[in-house]
């Protein structure tokens, strides 16, 4: 399903990673900061991904200003791939149609995938024979074996906090907002 920019609603992205691996619990997500830490990327790389609809967070998105969005693992294995795209000179653009495409496609075995990329496409390969035409035509410079990825990230997120999404959401309060509610007490 699309929202009305023509980009998959957050919980559609789901489909990216229905693989038959142990079920998630879709309640645990990561703030901000820590999903930058696992995979690797800038809050500003984060932030722009989400509100342009390249990865949006599936447990908990924005709800005004100082909510936290919370990412779940998917969103963050999703995250590293789109930073190993782009650390292998993928553009932007590029990895957004590989991204989508994945999406319509659905994937039954996350395991048996493997992306690869010649730095200006990415092509998705699911047996070795691809693999090597892709090497052999000169096409595939560049390989990310997702089922290696998502075990990495596991490893990655377990010594790193993570919140429930049926908890409620509490605001951050920065040093600003917090004189500016003494002055609305006080006043």
């Amino acid at each position: 399903m699309s929202d009305t920019t023509g980009r998959p609603a957050p919980s559609d992205q789901g489909i990216l990673f229905d693989d038959g691996l142990p079920p998630l619990d879709e309640h645990a997500g990561y703030r901000g900061p820590t999903a930058c830490k696992a995979a690797g990327i800038t809050y500003r790389q984060l932030d722009y991904w989400a509100r342009t609809g390249l990865v949006e967070p599936t447990v908990r998105g924005a709800t005004g200003s100082g909510t936290q969005r919370l990412y779940g693992f998917r969103d963050i294995l999703v995250l590293r791939v789109v930073k190993r795209l782009l650390d292998s000179g993928v553009s932007l653009q590029q990895i957004r149609t590989a991204v989508s495409h994945l999406r319509e496609r659905g994937i039954d075995d996350l395991s048996g995938i493997t992306l690869m990329s010649d730095g200006a496409s990415v092509y998705e390969c699911t047996s070795d024979d691809e693999v090597i035409d892709l090497v052999q035509g000169g096409q595939g410079v560049f390989g990310i074996a997702l089922g290696r990825v998502w075990r990495e990230l596991e490893g990655s997120l377990a010594s790193l906090p993570a919140d429930r999404a049926d908890a409620p959401a509490t605001p951050q309060v920065d040093e600003l907002a917090a004189r500016r509610e003494r002055r609305t007490q006080a006043g």
